[in-house]
């Protein structure tokens, strides 16, 4: 068992099974030791869990646990793509939409919910640089969209 593995385990977590592509794209890249995770949101098993406006149908706790559930499926791509979380090195950077109400501005609190849940489970690698977006819209009217850049260990 991994160390990420294990702490996953101790959070009570279960990675879900890691999404397919909803268009003509892949979900992640790599360039060297950098990986890049195409944008992913509360999906479960190809149904929309999270939908609606932040602000509007759907709570500030809502979007925290939108976001929480974007960057669980981030990490289960970026377990099929390594092989372990135990190869992430570093997070790098996170960008979020959020799909928010005519003058919700609390989006930095929403993203929350993907950087505490990266803090989490990988400490002090999991904090990253961020940025946290107001949208009007988003695909299938999910309330957030998260991307996710890490720096990983060569394969051994």
């Amino acid at each position: 068992m991994t160390s990420v593995q294990a702490r996953l385990e101790s959070l009570g977590i279960t990675l879900p099974a890691a999404p397919r592509p909803a268009a003509n794209y892949v979900t992640c890249t790599r360039s060297g030791n950098l990986v890049f995770v195409s944008g992913q949101g509360p999906i479960v098993d190809g149904e929309v869990v999270w939908r609606g406006k932040v602000g509007a149908e759907l709570s500030e706790e809502q979007g925290y646990q939108a976001a929480r559930l974007s960057i669980l499926n981030s990490l289960a791509i970026l377990q099929q793509e390594l092989g372990s979380l135990d190869r992430v090195t570093r997070v790098m950077k996170l960008l979020a939409w959020v799909r928010s109400a005519d003058g919700f501005q609390r989006q930095h609190l929403v993203v929350n919910g993907a950087s505490d849940l990266l803090v989490e489970v990988f400490g002090e690698r999991g904090r990253h640089a961020r940025s946290a977006v107001a949208a009007h819209e988003l695909p299938f009217g999910i309330a957030v969209e998260v991307e996710l850049v890490v720096e990983a260990a060569p394969a051994a």
